[in-house]
């Protein structure tokens, strides 16, 4: 079976979509999120602004691929921390503290993912794909631990997904908006996990609802 080689252009090309992300982060990273300038990306590239437009045809197009792009990584990081693990519920800390953990490393892609920091800005439906695969690997992994017998089947319902990733994802705000600078291990809202992972499994008890 033949696979295709990207020609020189085509490689040259991507590598300037990577080093233009990588600089839209940089600056977002001093300026804000929501104030990335186009121009500004430009002249740190050494291009004129119209050139950029060869690239990304719109600020939004920009902040749709860097969207992909963390969710992406964040997916590659979540899955990675549940590789070559037995217990159950360690596998489940091992995840959860990866996703916490990435955001903390990676608080500009968080303020895009997860807030809603940039006015009128949706993913794409390419762009949110990898978010959508991240939930399907919670709901398995939920669903694993409900076969090990450890939680009710409600905890890998809708319901019990919207939970779960809102605990997490208010977790996380909390540590981002207050203490920002802080270790994984010694942010007042980060090192909460546990209790928050405790208070998931007491509400999908696996004799919950029963008499």
């Amino acid at each position: 079976m033949s696979t295709t080689v990207p020609d020189r252009r085509t490689r040259r090309r991507q590598q300037t979509i990577e080093e233009i992300l990588d600089v839209a982060i940089e600056l977002m990273e001093v300026e804000g999120v929501a104030a990335l300038s186009l121009s500004a990306v430009a002249r740190r590239l050494g291009m004129q602004p119209p050139s950029l437009y060869q690239y990304f045809p719109s600020k939004m197009a920009i902040y749709d691929a860097l969207y992909q792009r963390g969710n992406e990584l964040l997916r590659d990081a979540y899955r990675a921390a549940r590789a070559n693990i037995d217990d159950q519920l360690e596998l489940n800390l091992s995840a959860a503290s990866a996703f916490c953990r990435w955001c903390l490393e990676h608080q500009v892609y968080a303020q895009l993912m997860f807030w809603r920091t940039i006015p009128g800005f949706e993913p794409s439906p390419e762009a949110y794909a990898p978010a959508l695969e991240s939930i399907q690997d919670l709901r398995e992994h939920l669903e694993a631990t409900i076969e090990a017998g450890l939680l009710h089947p409600d905890a890998a319902s809708d319901e019990g997904i919207a939970l779960y990733t809102a605990m997490l994802a208010g977790l996380i705000s909390q540590q981002l908006a207050n203490e920002p600078d802080a270790s994984f291990e010694d942010g007042r809202f980060s090192r909460l996990l546990p209790v928050v992972l405790e208070m998931f499994y007491q509400r999908y008890a696996p004799t919950r609802g029963t008499t």
